[in-house]
């Protein structure tokens, strides 16, 4: 039965080329929304607190600060309207999920950067 689901993500699902990220990294991410029948870019610049599943399924969560209130939003990978993803930050975590960043205000929630 997994091969089987292997089989039709790899067939059927369009594979799109975005840069490697994980969590840590600041990234920006461009999306098509759709206005009745106008279409804009938007895009939705933040920290990404995790990655998970593997596959067609695979999402991404994004945290980012909209004034004093923080805002977060999930992405699957393979969501049609995504355009591209643009790595703005290389983060240096320990963690593969750092929901403790939530917490964190002020100079607290700054994450050192990598230079590569």
């Amino acid at each position: 039965m997994e091969s089987l689901i292997n089989f039709v993500e790899n067939e059927f699902v369009p594979k799109k080329d975005f840069p490697e990220f994980s969590s840590g990294d600041t990234i920006t991410v461009y999306y098509e929304i759709k206005e009745g029948e106008k279409t804009r870019t938007q895009f939705f610049k933040g920290v990404v607190i995790q990655r998970r599943g593997t596959g067609a399924t695979e999402t991404f969560t994004i945290r980012k600060m909209s004034g004093t209130v923080g805002v977060e939003r999930i992405f699957p990978i393979n969501m049609p309207a995504l355009q591209k993803i643009e790595v703005n930050k290389k983060g240096k975590v320990r963690r593969a999920r750092i929901f403790y960043f939530r917490g964190l205000t002020g100079k607290k929630a700054r994450i050192k950067e990598v230079r590569s």
